[in-house]
């Protein structure tokens, strides 16, 4: 069945697998997503899977753009529907023009397809029940068999160089073979050889997170498991084995304790902290949630923390495998009472690994917990980023630490003493001196010798001096990202995290529409100068975010005191990333409701 005005296309088309959970499909599934990968040719798969073991339906969507664009399109080119579970919702979501990949050992009725679509059959189950007759090998090898015939079918010839066991080299050919030998090859969907991932690597975002750890001087990890952010923890240990391991004796010179719960696991943290060492927990929002009460000591107490928070779908259990920006309140305000805490946005993979290690000089620097928020699109996808890089003379930042010798000296030392109006007092490690420096840690108000105080007065130094903290903290965060439109205009739109690829692209679609809009990417709370300047010369800005409240816009209006009418919702938050498509048609609809031109100014 072939559609009159199929989509012709090459290098530049959105590949969806759907399938169910537990089939073995997400290896075969990421087999093509590589092989694409190593022709040249950027990709952009992500993994849409359910909270449970097996059974239910899964998705593996492969954006494949030459051009580079990273974040999820929106729409799909081509549905390889192998889960007759959803049948008519993996038809209904092809585009126009696309085309339809299915098993066609039981054929399907006319009114199954769609007249707009071209469709593809091929027997797969038939094919496998000849060729194998273990039950298992027939389920995985039909994964293998569908990726030879999608190669045949988009490549006009397969040079393959993966170390594949001889088994899958097999299955894959046996797919291949059947479609060049009974279907029209290629069809308007191709891939060709090219040179346009360069030097870039293919890493997910958990495991970039862990490496950062390392490399930011971690040697402490309390954690409890928890869905998206596992992996977190898993590869911090994994890396650790290489470069936290005593050569000569063998001896672990890291701790990755698991906890018995989120509160015991940030427990631990603090304690490892004030005990000098660098620590982090890895959550998501409802280990956020159970976490409270410990946040607030270590704000209030001045002890350095760090928090990879990987977040998910809200509220409660939510949706636990799907991905949303859920948890920046509940983080920037985090405990009861007046607290405010550093949160690092990184955009990638590759600041998931230079923002996890700024944190931890950070949380020294400022005395302070500090949160970098991904999210579980970024945190369990592989996606293709710049390489790491180190500065080998760098040197961890430990912040105001009194040592032996000035203490011996006789210099003053107030643990909670601001000498140079930064905020930042001093502090000592436990054992720094066996007779000076001692103090003792509460949570309650004290002086600024850290003697138990009730006085109005010592509360409100105390509290004062925590606002100049956060306000220090400004100079410390990462810098927003500019990026201005190719002509003056009068609209902005300010996003951050996992929306960035997405935002750059529907940037591009709205240019090329003729709507000019400058955007700003925010990489980090307290929001710094910039940003409220970014707001002020604008006359109408979207804030763009993955969330159902716009928690994004309500803290900018909370700390930057602005005008709520100026700052205009763009909300994505049905646990699927953002889309271009979604963010240039909900700019370009709220600016024709609105009747505001999107003319820009004259520049004088």
């Amino acid at each position: 069945m072939t559609s009159a005005q199929s989509i012709e296309s090459s290098n530049d088309f959105v590949i969806k697998f759907a399938n169910v959970n537990g089939s073995g499909s997400s290896s075969a599934n990421e087999l093509f997503a590589r092989a694409v990968m190593r022709m040249g040719v950027p990709v952009a798969p992500r993994n849409i899977f359910p909270s449970n073991i097996q059974g239910l339906p899964t998705w593996y969507e492969v954006r494949v753009s030459e051009a580079g664009w990273l974040g999820a399109r929106g729409g799909c080119d081509m549905m390889i529907a192998m889960n007759p579970q959803t049948w008519d919702r993996d038809v209904a979501a092809v585009d126009a023009g696309g085309y339809l990949f299915y098993d066609s050992t039981k054929p399907m009725p006319a009114s199954k397809f769609r007249d707009d679509i071209t469709v593809l059959g091929v027997p797969l189950t038939a094919m496998c029940n000849r060729e194998y007759t273990d039950p298992r090998q027939r389920q995985l090898f039909k994964n293998v068999m569908y990726v030879g015939a999608l190669i045949a079918l988009i490549v006009d010839r397969y040079r393959g160089k993966d170390p594949l066991i001889q088994a899958n080299v097999h299955a894959l050919r046996l797919g291949y073979d059947y479609v060049r030998a009974h279907l029209p090859c290629p069809i308007g969907l191709t891939v060709r050889r090219a040179d346009a991932v360069g030097d870039r690597i293919f890493i997910d975002g958990n495991s970039a997170c862990g490496l950062g750890a390392v490399y930011g001087g971690a040697t402490v990890a309390g954690w409890y498991p928890i869905t998206p952010s596992t992996s977190v923890i898993e590869s911090f240990t994994s890396y650790c084995r290489k470069f936290r391991t005593d050569p000569d004796s063998g001896h672990a010179r890291y701790a990755a304790v698991q906890a018995e719960d989120e509160l015991a696991s940030i427990g631990m943290v603090i304690g490892a902290a004030w005990n000098g060492a660098r620590a982090f927990t890895a959550t998501s929002g409802p280990g956020i949630s159970l976490m409270q009460e410990f946040f607030g000591l270590a704000y209030f107490a001045e002890i350095p923390a760090v928090i990879f928070d990987v977040q998910r779908g809200s509220p409660s259990t939510g949706m636990p495998t799907k991905t949303q920006q859920s948890d920046l309140l509940a983080c920037a305000y985090a405990s009861h009472g007046d607290t405010r805490h550093v949160l690092l946005f990184p955009e990638n993979p590759y600041e998931c690994f230079t923002f996890g290690a700024l944190a931890f000089d950070l949380a020294d620097r400022l005395q302070t917990p500090v949160f970098v928020l991904s999210d579980l699109d970024m945190g369990m996808n592989e996606s293709l980023c710049k390489p790491f890089d180190w500065d080998d003379s760098r040197r961890y930042d430990r912040g105001k630490l009194m040592t032996y010798d000035e203490l011996e000296a006789g210099k003053d030392f107030g643990r909670y003493l601001d000498v140079d109006g930064d905020g930042i007092p001093y502090r000592t490690i436990p054992g720094t001196h066996p007779t000076k420096g001692a103090y003792f840690t509460r949570g309650t108000t004290r002086n600024a010798y850290a003697k138990y105080s009730e006085s109005g007065a010592d509360y409100v130094y105390n509290m004062e001096r925590l606002r100049r903290k956060f306000d220090t903290a400004k100079k410390l965060v990462p810098a927003p990202v500019l990026h201005a439109a190719s002509q003056p205009t009068r609209f902005g739109a300010i996003h951050f995290g996992s929306t960035n690829p997405a935002m750059a692209e529907a940037s591009a679609l709205l240019e090329a529409d003729g709507i000019h809009v400058d955007t700003l990417r925010v990489c980090g709370f307290p929001f710094c100068d910039e940003i409220m300047q970014f707001i002020a010369e604008h006359e109408q800005v979207f804030v763009v975010e993955q969330n159902e409240s716009g928690q994004l816009r309500s803290l900018l209006i909370n700390e930057g005191e602005i005008d709520p009418k100026k700052l205009v919702r763009v909300l994505h938050y049905d646990g699927s990333p953002i889309t271009a498509r979604f963010i240039s048609g909900r700019i370009a609809d709220a600016l024709s409701d609105r009747k505001i031109s999107p003319i820009r100014k004259v520049a004088s």
